[in-house]
């Protein structure tokens, strides 16, 4: 079998293809054939050593990825030969609190999906809906999951709030369908508006374009007649925090996720978090297992579908990369198994 390893840092090449054995299970593992496998930002990170988790040397990157189980270890109970299935990002963390044991994370600390076949604990796994394409179901454990505990995990929005979501990313993305299912309305902000069309179609009640608007902060107030926006999931900090401090309604909750940039050693938070609107800050890392099974049972029930922008044969990582790093695209970029 083959499968790319993380040999060099700092450029895609640095990825190299290499073959290798192919894995068989031991007793309590499953070994799958790999159909695709989806980039996420943090691969990006990774490879440019800017992630807070160092990898392990050599590891096959990519958390994303979906198969067919081909091989099981004579223990294995929760899945059978034929099963389609995805990894959770964090394999270890099945419910609860994320704890410091449980810190490892697929295609950073231990091998990914970036390979033709793949072994794995039977509880690092996931079902997969027969519905998805095995594109849809390889770009739900690192994106998806983020989104969903972003707009779920609090248990305090409620149908017919107003959610903000920032730029087209792929979390942003997931973020318009889980708050449309929920029966909220969607404001989103793009730089383009071809993408302002198709965020519509994916369900914004509005969209701003924040380089015509760079107050837009405002532009949401108004648009919620005064009162802002329940709930915003903050993708594009730490630049954008004052924004969308002024565009969070009272009691409200803004999402923090890793910043796209580290220019800032420290947050210093603007006077408009100190008035008397109580927002609410929180921080997020993906999710569990436990939520990952959560949204896909949730995706499975009106049938959603993630957003793929476009899949690159196998043997074309590197090409994968850069055009992910381009951020020309709409949703989730591919990589096909063999």
């Amino acid at each position: 079998m083959q499968a790319y390893h993380l040999e060099e840092f700092g450029k895609p090449e640095g990825i190299v293809l290499r073959n290798r054995d192919e894995p068989k299970p031991g007793p309590n593992d499953v070994v799958i054939r790999v159909r695709a496998a989806s980039l996420n930002r943090r691969d990006l990170m990774i490879l440019a050593r800017t992630y807070p988790l160092p990898a392990k040397p050599d590891v096959v990157p990519l958390s994303d990825g979906a198969g067919e189980v081909v091989a099981i270890g004579d223990r294995v109970s929760r899945f059978k030969v034929g099963d389609r299935v995805t990894g959770s990002y964090w394999p270890r963390w099945r419910d609860g609190r994320l704890a410091a044991d449980y810190m490892d994370q697929l295609g950073c600390t231990v091998d990914g999906m970036a390979a033709e076949f793949a072994v794995f604990n039977e509880q690092w796994l996931v079902r997969l809906p027969d519905y998805l394409t095995w594109e849809e179901g390889a770009s739900l454990s690192c994106a998806g999951v983020t989104a969903w505990c972003s707009v779920m995990a609090s248990g305090s929005l409620k149908p017919g709030q107003t959610v903000l979501t920032l730029g087209t990313g792929d979390v942003s993305l997931f973020a318009v369908q889980f708050a449309k299912m929920m029966g909220c309305r969607v404001i989103a902000t793009t730089s383009q508006d071809a993408k302002a069309e198709k965020l519509k179609t994916l369900g914004a009640d509005h969209v701003i374009n924040y380089v015509e608007t760079p107050q837009w902060g405002a532009a949401v107030r108004e648009l919620t007649g005064g009162l802002g926006a329940d709930l915003v999931v903050e993708t594009m900090g730490p630049e954008t925090i004052e924004q969308s401090l002024i565009a969070s309604a009272s009691y409200s909750e803004i999402v923090v996720l890793i910043w796209k940039s580290v220019k800032q050693s420290a947050l210093v938070l603007p006077a408009s978090a100190y008035g008397p609107k109580l927002t609410t800050i929180r921080r997020l890392f993906v999710g569990s297992r436990v939520d990952l099974e959560a949204m896909i049972k949730a995706m499975s029930a009106r049938e959603i579908r993630p957003v793929v922008d476009r899949a690159f044969p196998f043997a074309q990582a590197h090409e994968a990369y850069r055009y992910y790093e381009g951020r020309s695209g709409f949703g989730k970029v591919v990589l096909l198994g063999e």
